[in-house]
């Protein structure tokens, strides 16, 4: 039994054709000056930019994906899209990273002119787009890592123009272009700690790893807690898409008419969806006693 619960709003697909749509022709004109004043800042954050539009495309290409209908061969249909385009946009995000510090270390040993003033008021504009963008999506994001690796993509971009602007301000009171490479090394930094954990959490799911915020061990005590659950045993949890939590597991019943355990399997699918929003369960009941070497069964006697 499954119960299908979308923490999305229905407006989400909406919210990313316009922050896309503006993320893109604020990256034209941050490049253009960027590359006008030369600043490396500048340049890189509009590199950044440009993944954040590929982040928002990819997050709601992965939205439609996720809507199609199983088939034969995929009968779970794209569910996992979402899961796949946040590891993408997390890599994408390393690889600005990489280009970032090669390219500060050159300008640290070999310091070029930057023309703060254009620098400054670019980055202002980039604080005001990527914060609006972060706010409208926020909410969207907390239970989907899909869109959460989104906000991640315009969050880390806001602060970075943070980082831009005070560079600018560096550069305009001491006169050295190194504050814009020292604040290119910043913002790479930013990067990296921002997409981390959107990658390390990817990665997981896509290996069918345990949801972040779900703990096993409390899974099983729960189950095993159930009136009528006398052991629980190969438990497995992991996620069909970005919000979609799944589980199965066998478990022991004892010497009852098979009839009785509709009741207990809605009482158990219930308990799963309030307590962890796990919303497909596959639960095999078992009308046997725990074997004595069996090391993932929890005996019935054991827990009282």
């Amino acid at each position: 039994m499954s119960h299908d619960h979308d923490h999305r709003h229905p407006g989400t697909p909406i919210k990313l054709i316009g922050a896309t749509v503006a993320t893109i022709v604020f990256v034209l004109i941050e490049l253009a000056v960027g590359y006008r004043v030369n600043s490396l800042a500048l340049v890189g954050d509009a590199f950044h930019n440009f993944t954040d539009a590929v982040a928002l495309i990819l997050a709601l290409a992965a939205i439609k994906l996720e809507t199609r209908p199983p088939t034969g061969e995929k009968s779970f249909g794209y569910q996992r899209a979402g899961i796949l385009a946040a590891f993408i946009n997390a890599g994408t995000l390393l690889a600005v990273t990489v280009y970032l510090v090669i390219e500060a270390l050159r300008r640290l040993r070999a310091p070029e002119g930057v023309a703060s003033r254009p620098m400054m008021i670019v980055a202002f504009i980039a604080i005001v787009l990527n914060t609006a963008i972060t706010a409208m999506l926020h909410r969207d994001g907390k239970h989907d890592v899909n869109i959460r690796s989104a906000v991640v993509h315009m969050f880390g971009d806001a602060l970075s123009s943070v980082g831009i602007v005070i560079a600018a301000v560096l550069i305009r009171t001491t006169g050295s272009p190194r504050w814009d490479s020292a604040v290119s090394l910043a913002i790479a930094a930013l990067i990296l700690w921002s997409s981390w954990g959107i990658l390390r959490e990817t990665v997981n799911l896509l290996l069918e790893g345990t949801p972040a915020g779900i703990d096993p061990a409390e899974v099983t005590e729960a189950l095993s807690a159930i009136a009528g659950v006398e052991g629980v045993h190969h438990l497995h949890i992991w996620a069909l898409g970005p919000s979609r939590p799944a589980l199965s597991c066998h478990l022991m019943v004892g010497d009852v008419p098979v009839r009785t355990t509709a009741a207990l399997l809605e009482q158990i699918t219930s308990m799963l969806h309030a307590r962890y929003r796990i919303v497909h369960a596959t639960v095999q009941f078992e009308f046997a006693q725990c074997a004595d070497d069996d090391p993932y069964c929890i005996p019935y006697t054991a827990r009282r």
